[in-house]
C-alpha cells in the first residue's frame, strides 16, 4: 500500500491535468470528440491503478482538498452571478429546467422497466436512475442507506456508488461526441467573424485574465467568505424542511454577496479573476474525483445491472439530441445545453462544466449555456429530483398496494 499525503496527491493531481492536455492536444480522436482534459487525463491514471490493483500494488490518494474544491468552484459560480444576466436567461432556464425534469422521469421508469426485465428489484432501477447518475454520490449513498434500512435491499449503498462512478466516467465521455454532432448541424460563433462573441465566464478558459496580487487576495477573501458563510447556512438549515446540499448553500451566498455589493455601491467583483480561481478548483476537482475513481468496484456489479447502466447511458445520449438540442432551440447554443445535460445528467455538475468547456474551447462561446446549466445543476435539479424519486416510490411495486 502506498498511500500519498496532501502535497503528493496535489502533485499527482497536477500531474494528471497536464497529461490530459498533452493527450488531447496529440491525440486526433480526443480532440474530435471534444473529451475534457481532466476527464482524459484522470481516466488513464485510474486505469493504470487498475492495473496496478491487480498485481498487488494498492495507492491511496488524499481527498481532504477535493470537497473545498468542489465549493470553491460553485462559490466563484455564485460570485459571477449577476441577477441583471439571471434574468436575462430566466426563460432558458425554465425551459431546460422542465427537459432536465422529464429526463429524470424517463431515467427512472427506464430503470425500474429495466430492472423488473433483467429479473432485479425494481428499487435497484431507481438506484441506476435519478437516484445515482442525475443524483451523484451524495445522493446515492443517501439514498442506498435507506433503501437498505426501510426496504431490506442488500448493498444498496455499495450499487449507488458504482453507479455513480459509472455515470460520472460516462457522463465526461459522451458529452463530447453529442456535441460534435450537432454542431455539425449549426453554425459555430467562431465559424461568423462578422458576429463575433467575446467570451464571458467559464466558456473559454485559457483566455488571457490579468491579475494583481492585491485584487486576487480580494477574490480569495469573497470566495472563503462564500465557503464560510455557505457551511454555516448549511448546518442551521440541516434537518428542516428547508435543508440544501452544501454546494448549493455556498453559490447562494456568492450570488448574494455579489450582487449585494455591486448594488449598495461597496465592490465591484473581478470576475475575470475570480473566473480564473474558479477554472483552477474545477480543474484539480475534476482530476482528483476521476484519477481516484475505484473502478474495481463497476467489475463487482452484475452483469444484468451493467446492461441497466450501459442503456441508460444511451438513452442519456438520445435524448440530449432529440430533446434537450430541439427544445432549447436547435442552435449553437442547445448544442452545448445538450453537452451540459449529458454531464450531470449521469455525472454531477462539474462535469456538465468540464463538457461545455471542451466545445467551447473549440467551437466558440456560449454564454446561455454557462449560465443555465450551473443555476439548474446547482439549485434546482436535487429538489426536483428528490420530489420525482418520492413519486415513483408511491408507486405499487415500492408500497405493496
Amino acid at each position: 500500500m502506498l498511500e500519498l499525503d496532501f502535497y503528493g496527491t496535489l502533485v499527482a493531481a497536477s500531474l494528471v491535468l497536464l497529461l490530459g492536455r498533452c493527450l488531447v492536444a496529440r491525440v486526433g480522436f480526443l480532440r474530435t470528440y471534444n473529451i475534457p482534459e481532466p476527464v482524459t487525463g484522470g481516466l488513464v491514471v485510474a486505469l493504470v491503478l487498475l492495473v496496478l490493483r491487480a498485481v498487488g500494488v494498492h495507492i491511496q490518494f488524499d481527498t481532504t482538498l477535493q470537497a473545498p474544491l468542489m465549493l470553491a468552484f460553485f462559490a466563484t459560480i455564485g460570485l459571477s452571478a449577476d441577477i441583471g444576466s439571471l434574468k436575462r436567461g430566466g426563460r432558458s432556464v425554465g425551459l431546460f429546467l422542465l427537459v432536465v425534469t422529464g429526463f429524470l422521469l424517463v431515467q427512472n421508469a427506464i430503470g425500474i422497466s429495466l430492472a423488473q426485465l433483467l429479473g432485479l428489484d425494481p428499487l435497484m432501477g431507481l438506484l441506476a436512475g435519478s437516484i445515482s447518475l442525475s443524483g451523484g454520490h451524495g445522493t446515492g449513498a443517501a439514498w442506498g442507506s435507506t433503501f437498505s434500512a426501510q426496504y431490506g435491499l442488500a448493498s444498496a449503498s455499495e450499487l449507488a456508488l458504482a453507479s455513480a462512478t459509472f455515470g460520472l466516467v460516462l457522463g465526461g465521455l459522451i458529452g463530447g461526441p453529442v456535441a460534435r454532432l450537432l454542431v455539425s448541424r449549426v453554425q459555430p460563433p467562431g465559424l461568423e467573424p462578422e458576429t463575433p462573441r467575446v467570451p464571458k465566464g467559464f466558456e473559454q478558459p485559457n483566455k488571457e485574465r490579468l491579475i494583481t496580487p492585491f485584487s486576487m487576495i480580494e477574490s480569495l477573501a469573497l470566495i472563503s467568505i462564500s465557503l464560510l458563510t455557505g457551511t454555516l447556512l448549511n448546518s442551521l438549515l440541516r434537518g428542516t424542511p428547508f435543508e440544501l446540499p452544501t454546494f448549493v448553500c455556498v453559490l447562494f451566498v456568492g450570488v448574494v454577496l455579489r450582487n449585494g455589493l455591486s448594488a449598495g455601491g461597496l465592490y465591484q467583483v473581478f470576475e475575470r479573476e475570480v473566473l480564473v480561481l474558479g477554472n483552477v478548483a474545477l480543474s484539480l476537482f475534476l482530476a482528483l474525483a476521476l484519477m481516484s475513481l475505484k473502478l474495481w468496484d463497476l467489475a463487482a456489479l452484475a452483469l444484468p445491472f451493467l446492461i441497466l447502466l450501459g442503456v441508460q447511458t444511451l438513452v442519456m445520449a438520445l435524448f440530449a439530441i432529440f430533446v434537450t438540442f430541439r427544445v432549447m432551440g436547435r442552435n449553437y447554443d442547445a448544442a452545448v445545453l445538450a453537452a451540459g445535460h449529458c454531464g450531470f445528467g449521469l455525472g454531477a455538475t462539474p462535469t456538465a462544466i468540464a463538457n461545455m468547456q471542451a466545445v467551447t474551447q473549440r467551437y466558440g462561446a456560449s454564454q446561455i449555456a454557462f449560465l443555465v446549466v450551473p443555476m439548474v445543476g446547482a439549485f434546482f435539479i436535487d429538489i426536483v429530483n428528490v420530489i420525482v424519486i418520492k413519486l415513483y416510490l408511491a408507486l405499487p411495486f415500492f408500497t405493496g398496494a
